[in-house]
């Protein structure tokens, strides 16, 4: 009986259905020369629904139900357009484009960034989702939920000094360009966040690319890239104040204004941002400051403006993290400072700080030539300087060199102060030239020339058991000068009404030198020449209109950094890693409910990893392991569950693996180092498996509710597996609520109240070991970086 139950409702509700599905179809034009486009981005907004204009410039959108929508047409060159649609039939709506009085700003970053007919793996973050976390946190905590990514904050609050990882790719690995532009440091290839801080405020969009990506500027994209684009044109005057109290002492102001077109050619803005903390960590205190500055002139076929912004921040020090034999009782201790002072008690130095500076200047051209090209070029320059302070103990006087100190005869070691300084500049250009015939075929040549030139050096400004000779001789001090450039050819080709083709090819050059002594008293000077070729291949078919799948075969080769080459032996420096990197996808959408799924796997050649093997010096080095791979399946997921709540998830699934490991570790007994085979190991702060969970509710108009939990599995924290030396699974949530007020006097007032760790789950995000042998049993020094429990960032919004 229920059987014939189900299928008589089947049977009469099938017709219902089919009857209540209409679909809107049409033929995207040039308003003026009524030229068919391809390629233009029709979206129907509150809903997961999205398509792109086949080569004779047709789309369609179907599975919807009656009701109204609103239709955003957007195309390179052209105004985006708003339709609002009353559906009750299926639809044939041409679209004609009106030409653009104003070249759009997304021309600038285009060469560098997939688009839809790209197949490759990658995340948009938008303005709105920036702005729904933006209350002051690290940019790291703003990409926190994007999918494979894990953060950690050596504050343990998520402003200071933080970092990311993506598929268990650390920062070095991870391309990251603004506007274009290279943002890792030339010479160790790290990203150091700190030194823009609030640069969130100042960001139009982001986009995560997973994988080798497209070809980009800058160091190779060894596991992701990510496109930073700032703050684009607005056209109206404005200006917003933000306020920003938490847990911790934690104080953030910031102000941004612009004027809006004048004349409709010009407009200017300016950011200006402070923010304090006391941090979890002990004495972790950051003192951030920084500012943004932008103007230009907007044409109908020209975009020329200029970009100036600038970090300064001084944080104290908390770089060594809590022993494990400690933090169980005292999850923020710091040792960072500690020593021993005239009386015999455990004191703190109180500058153990890092102070730097970093001043960007980036002039932009973007060029529209007759109707098919469009030109770009950015000229940026970069000057970065500043120091860290320490209060060593101990230290043996002659390891400074000779000249610096005046002792007393028979005083060889003391307690010191000293200062390790980086001053270094950072220039180039990057260019684009894009073609596209608005039918089948797009094509950008682009690629970027930079130098870099760095001074590292040191000062030892007090001792207690010996004076100073003079404050400003550097006991030791090299340069590094490294020059970069790269070529780069792509092109997207409609086989097919529904199969694209896209191919990408780069060559890339870099020469790198080192000359001097480092803080080890060590010549170091050296030269190192690479010229890499980089090829990518995709193809992209679109099914129907709700399913659509990609795969792409890509290839990166990534030199070493300067820290490889200084620990290295001369006798075995290190080789230039490659990754063959396979990505295939899948994706599915519905007006309500959308699902994608990506298989990749990245099979290296040549990883650097740390074994455990050291140095003539014993300082451990990084060494090629012939064999590596990350494999893995990331999901992401999207809802509307009811009218005013969406739902979003993503999950990833990995096997992170090095073949023949054989790890090594110092024996002090025999003054050696002894070696073990250990065949395939798990690579160290690789989860297996990581989810992210996203709950948007609006239960009364400008009242948001956003849940928001993250699971991170296990991590080793070295590379031989061992369950002694790991970091535990943890799981947290975040609660954002947030209300708005429209006034006649102040356009919205903003109240935003931010609770973290929901649960004050008790976690680490990262940590250190080493390990030796000493009087025949296997000792170890660690560090681990507790995150905060429970703490709470309220902020208040003003908009004129």
């Amino acid at each position: 009986m229920k059987k014939i139950t189900v299928l008589f409702v089947i049977v009469v509700m099938t017709p219902v259905l089919a009857f209540s599905q209409y679909s809107i179809e049409g033929r995207v034009t040039d308003q003026t020369t009524g030229e068919t486009l391809s390629g233009a981005h029709i979206v129907v907004n509150g809903t997961f629904l999205t398509t792109i204009s086949d080569p004779d410039g047709l789309y369609k959108i179907s599975n919807l139900k009656k009701g109204t929508y609103d239709l955003m047409v957007s195309y390179i060159g052209y105004k985006t357009q708003h339709i609002e649609v009353q559906l009750d039939h299926s639809l044939t709506l041409n679209i004609q484009m009106i030409p653009s009085p104003i070249t759009e700003e997304t021309v600038i970053i285009k060469a560098t960034r997939a688009n839809e007919k790209i197949p490759e793996t990658y995340t948009n973050v938008t303005r709105k989702e920036i702005n729904e976390v933006n209350l002051g946190k690290d940019m790291p905590f703003i990409l926190s939920m994007t999918p494979s990514l894990t953060m950690t904050s050596d504050a343990g609050n998520d402003i200071g000094y933080s970092a990311i990882q993506i598929r268990g790719t650390d920062i070095t690995r991870i391309n990251v360009t603004i506007n274009g532009v290279p943002l890792n440091d030339a010479e160790s290839q790290d990203v150091y966040w700190v030194d823009l801080p609030d640069l969130a405020t100042s960001v139009q969009d982001i986009q995560i690319q997973r994988g080798v990506g497209t070809s980009t500027n800058g160091d190779a994209a060894f596991g992701a890239s990510v496109n930073i684009q700032t703050a684009v044109l607005h056209p109206e005057p404005y200006a917003n104040l933000d306020n920003n109290l938490g847990s911790f002492h934690s104080v953030r102001n910031s102000l941004t204004a612009g004027t809006g077109l004048i004349k409709d050619k010009f407009a200017f803005d300016t950011r200006l941002s402070r923010i304090t903390s006391a941090g979890y960590i002990d004495r972790a205190s950051s003192d951030l400051r920084s500012y943004f500055l932008t103007g230009g002139y907007y044409g109908n076929k020209t975009i020329l403006k200029i970009n100036v912004f600038s970090g300064l921040e001084k944080t104290y020090q908390a770089w060594g993290g809590v022993p494990s034999n400690v933090i169980d009782t005292n999850r923020t201790y710091n040792p960072e400072g500690e020593y021993i002072n005239n009386e015999g008690k455990i004191d703190y130095y109180d500058n153990q700080t890092d102070n730097y500076k970093q001043d960007h200047v980036q002039v932009v051209l973007s060029q529209e030539i007759g109707h098919y090209f469009i030109f770009n070029l950015t000229l940026h320059h970069t000057h970065g300087i500043g120091y860290y302070e320490s209060y060593m103990t101990d230290q043996k006087l002659s390891s400074y060199g000779p000249g610096i100190f005046i002792a007393d005869s028979g005083v060889a070691r003391s307690d010191l102060i000293r200062q390790k300084w980086l001053d270094n500049l950072f220039s180039g250009c990057v260019f684009s030239i894009l073609y596209n015939d608005h039918k089948r075929t797009s094509l950008t040549l682009g690629g970027s020339w930079n130098t870099y030139d760095g001074e590292h050096y040191g000062h030892v400004i007090w001792a207690r058991d010996a004076i100073v000779r003079d404050k400003e001789i550097k006991y030791y001090s090299d340069t590094g000068d490294k020059t970069d450039g790269n070529i780069f050819a792509k092109m997207e080709y409609t086989l097919a009404t529904k199969l694209n083709l896209y191919g990408d090819v780069q060559f890339r050059n870099i020469e790198y030198k080192l000359k001097g002594t480092d803080d080890k008293l060590r010549n170091v000077t050296q030269s190192h020449r690479y010229t890499f070729f980089n090829p990518k291949l995709g193809l992209i078919y679109t099914i129907t209109d709700k399913h659509k799948a990609y795969f792409s075969f890509g290839i990166a080769n990534r030199e070493p950094n300067r820290r490889n080459y200084l620990d290295a032996d001369s006798s075995r420096q290190p080789s230039p890693e490659r990754l063959n990197d396979f990505e295939l996808g899948y994706q599915f959408s519905l007006p309500h409910f959308k699902l994608g799924v990506n298989l990749y796997y990245m099979d290296y050649n040549d990883q650097l990893v740390l074994t455990g093997e050291i140095n003539n010096v014993g300082d451990p080095i990084m060494v090629n392991v012939p064999k590596s791979y990350r494999a893995g399946i990331e999901t992401t997921a999207g809802a509307y569950i009811l009218k005013n709540l969406q739902w979003n998830a993503n999950a990833s699934f990995s096997r992170n693996k090095i073949l023949d490991f054989t790890e090594y570790i110092d024996n002090w007994d025999t003054g050696g180092q002894d070696s073990k085979f250990l065949g395939t190991t798990d690579l160290s702060f690789s989860p297996d498996l990581i989810i992210n969970n996203i709950f948007n509710y609006e239960p009364l108009k400008n009242l948001n509710f956003i849940l928001s939990s993250k699971y991170v599995g296990k991590q080793y924290i070295d590379n031989t597996s061992s369950n002694h030396r790991k970091l535990d699974p943890y799981f947290i949530n975040n609660l954002i609520i947030r209300y708005d007020i429209k006034t006649t006097i102040i356009k919205n007032i903003g109240i935003s109240f931010m609770i973290n760790n929901l649960f004050s789950a008790k976690y680490e995000a990262n940590a250190w070991i080493y390990r030796y042998i000493y009087e025949g049993k296997e000792q170890y020094m660690d560090g681990y970086f507790p995150q905060a429990g429970i703490n709470f960032m309220a902020g208040l919004n003003l908009q004129f």
